[in-house]
């Protein structure tokens, strides 16, 4: 079955599953023509697939691709992981001592292949974001063939030196919030009013919808810190990076306290020819006035793909 977007001629699937040869399930869903250019959006942390907004990806199916958003492994109706990590790991692998990660950014990137093999989908053109940006990185660099277009927004190279979180961050993310709805949503407003963007000042309404449908389709704290000690524990790609050859477009706020826009800096810095975009007054959310900046920056590096 499929849906409509209300005002556009958008065709939205419903929620569906790809049980993936490793075991893990992944939950995803298509806006726009399966014969269109096929664009693959990859969250951050913690975050499942609604937090890439229906309206950013609605416009992205208006510029011409068919648009697969998911949510990773421990976020939303997909998989839940196995393993417990304690938040004293979390803060020995913030400064850099050794830890036994559950699984990995690498783990995370070949689920984002098996959704694509799923799709009977050879290549993609492939945005992601924060731990996100990570992920799409490293299928970059895993197997380049399958990514026609890369775009990197407020994410980093893995290098511990660029790309840092505000120390004041940590204690806030690893911070137990209630059992119930209520408290989850307060909780999410705090720390997305922390490290959003300064120049565009949030719709607190919108952030609660958003944040009463993210509990609803499932949260897991022991998932989220799964997620965040693979980021933690994730190698420098720098060296790998400067082998990239296609089309890249690196997204970066001024105002990024989650991940330093010295991390874009040095992400565009290493891949060859890519294109460096940095916005005053962003922070580590996607106002909705960036919306047509954004979509149209994906659709001029996705362009590039097509004229190489």
């Amino acid at each position: 079955m499929s849906a409509t977007a209300d005002q556009t001629s958008v065709s939205v699937s419903e929620e569906l599953l790809a049980p993936l040869p490793s075991g893990v399930e992944i939950c995803y869903q298509t806006f726009g023509d399966p014969d269109a250019d096929p664009l693959l959006l990859v969250m951050g942390l913690g975050g499942p697939m609604n937090w890439w907004d229906t309206g950013l990806c609605t416009l992205l199916a208006e510029r011409g691709f068919f648009v697969i958003r998911y949510d990773n492994r421990d976020t939303g109706r997909s998989s839940r992981g196995t393993g417990r990590v304690k938040p004293s790991m979390l803060f020995r692998a913030f400064v850099g001592r050794r830890v036994r990660a559950p699984y990995s950014i690498a783990d995370l990137a070949d689920d984002a292949f098996g959704l694509l093999d799923h799709l009977d989908i050879a290549s993609a053109h492939v945005v992601g974001a924060s731990m996100g940006g990570m992920i799409a990185q490293t299928m970059a660099i895993a197997d380049p063939d399958r990514v026609r277009s890369l775009t990197s927004i407020m994410s980093t190279t893995g290098r511990r030196t660029v790309g840092w979180q505000s120390p004041l961050l940590l204690p806030i993310l690893v911070a137990r919030r209630g059992p119930d709805r209520e408290a989850y949503v307060a909780g999410g407003l705090k720390v997305w009013q922390m490290i959003g963007s300064p120049g565009f000042p949030p719709d607190l309404e919108e952030l609660e919808r958003r944040g009463h449908e993210t509990f609803d389709r499932g949260v897991s704290r022991s998932g989220v810190m799964r997620q965040m000690i693979a980021v933690l524990t994730q190698r420098d790609r720098t060296a790998q990076l400067r082998r990239l050859r296609m089309p890249t477009l690196v997204i970066h706020g001024l105002a990024d306290k989650m991940v330093h826009v010295s991390g874009g800096r040095s992400t565009a810095m290493a891949v060859p020819g890519s294109e460096l975009l940095l916005i005053d007054a962003m922070g580590h959310d996607f106002p909705k006035p960036l919306y047509d900046t954004i979509a149209s920056a994906v659709r001029r590096t996705a362009d590039r793909a097509t004229a190489d």
